[in-house]
């Protein structure tokens, strides 16, 4: 796993030997699977555990500001 961003308690994690479509993992006091471009074109929540409304919120404002870096990213290790 490669944590490509660390921001007010939360890590955006992509992991080596995952599957599309490019995602990532955000953990903190919870776990959250985000993908990074939905069918409108912006990231998406598939689920979420453990995180407060708040600190979700934060995610996804974090993920959106950074989703072109995040999606080099993915490329970078999947192809």
């Amino acid at each position: 796993m490669v944590t490509i961003h660390r921001q007010g308690g939360l890590s955006f994690v992509i992991y080596l030997d995952d599957h599309a479509p490019a995602h990532v993992h955000v953990v903190g006091d919870g776990h959250a699977k985000v993908d990074l471009a939905g069918p409108m074109g912006g990231p998406v929540l598939v689920r979420a555990h453990g995180f407060g409304a708040g600190d979700l919120r934060r995610a996804m404002a974090i993920i959106s500001e950074r989703q072109d870096e995040f999606l080099r990213r993915w490329r970078a290790i999947h192809g």
